[in-house]
């Protein structure tokens, strides 16, 4: 269900503490970083990652694949974040980057996500497993690089029941154009995946809104979610 999106008060709090930054989804200015800020689209939306097979996956998680049902087995069927870099490349719904010197925050539509980046950090020592990870940024000339660890391993990475595990390293590379973002982004997990595995895609603005600007509006996953509700009738009673 969509509705117009009412951001959390924690979410508020954090976006007023990040240092100005222009919006509006323009072009990069000269010395700065470009300006990835605005509401963005995923183009071409593409729900399995190998559509034509091919996963360099590992034999005991090519079995996994096999055996695992994509109509039931979802994770986000119930509802539960989707999380990297599913909702960024593999969901048809829109997202706003609010960028600022310190963090840059990404807010998905979709399951109403906040992804933080961290600018001015490393990754902590000992990170408690999450939907998101823990990712810190920098720029790397016009490129955004984006460093992500510390994820669970309770999300699929498409429809089609690609797995990762709590191993798994993401590294996204943001490149500004003047009209899109080309992302491309990178899967290493060894435990899963025999090789570290690249793909690439393209990001473009949403298209404005009746009263003239793009913004994202509610989505509320729960309710009158059929799905869910089938997840918990055919639940054995003793795991309930």
């Amino acid at each position: 269900m969509r509705n117009r999106l009412i951001f959390s008060a924690g979410a508020v709090v954090a976006m007023l503490a990040l240092s100005p930054a222009p919006r509006g989804q323009g072009a990069a200015r000269p010395g700065s970083a470009p300006d990835i800020s605005g509401v963005w689209l995923v183009e071409k939306f593409q729900p399995v990652l190998f559509p034509n097979g091919g996963a360099p996956l590992q034999p005991w998680a090519e079995t996994k694949l096999k055996a695992t049902n994509a109509q039931t087995d979802d994770p986000n069927l119930a509802c539960l974040p989707e999380g990297v870099p599913r909702y960024m490349i593999s969901v048809p719904y829109p997202m706003e980057i609010f960028q600022g010197s310190a963090s840059v925050l990404i807010i998905h539509e979709g399951t109403s996500v906040l992804r933080q980046i961290h600018m001015s950090r490393q990754h902590p020592k000992d990170l408690d497993p999450t939907y998101a990870g823990d990712s810190v940024g920098k720029w790397e000339g016009d490129t955004f690089v984006v460093d992500t660890t510390g994820l669970n391993d309770r999300t699929w990475l498409d429809t089609a029941g690609h797995q990762h595990t709590d191993e798994m390293h993401l590294t996204e590379r943001f490149v500004r154009t003047p009209t899109t973002i080309n992302l491309e982004y990178t899967i290493d997990d060894p435990k899963m995946y025999s090789k570290p595995w690249v793909q690439q895609r393209i990001i473009r603005p949403l298209p404005p809104a009746a009263h003239g600007l793009p913004e994202l509006i509610e989505y509320s996953c729960e309710e009158n979610n059929r799905d869910i509700q089938h997840l918990i009738t055919t639940k054995p009673a003793a795991d309930r």
